[in-house]
């Protein structure tokens, strides 16, 4: 299996996905799909919309296997999001992303008495 690299910058790429959303996309798939996934060619503006992320960028590369998608969750300002950062108040964290593009996060230390 070919390894796919992106060929243009992250500023790029959300310039450019955000715009074929707003323009194109989101009048088509925003009614009665909060919540899903759409992954959007940057280059075409193809897409594909699904509950999950894996099987919404899946179909789109079995329609254009040199695709450079753009995920956005219909609704959402994020893709995913942290749960209760409130809980974390007090704690110096130190985020790393791991192998496999895992993201570890760890308290460092904390004032908070418990």
């Amino acid at each position: 299996m070919a390894v796919r690299q992106p060929r243009y910058s992250k500023e790029e790429f959300a310039r450019r996905g955000d715009a074929i959303y707003e323009s194109q996309v989101r009048p088509q798939v925003e009614e009665g799909n909060y919540g899903k996934i759409v992954a959007i060619d940057i280059e075409t503006g193809a897409f594909e919309l699904a509950d999950e992320i894996l099987t919404a960028t899946d179909r789109l590369f079995q329609r254009l296997p040199d695709a450079q998608p753009w995920i956005v969750r219909i609704g959402h300002r994020a893709v995913h999001r942290f749960g209760g950062m409130s809980l974390l108040y007090g704690y110096d964290l130190q985020i790393r992303a791991v192998e496999g593009g895992r993201v570890r996060i760890e308290a460092i230390n904390s004032d908070r008495t418990s």
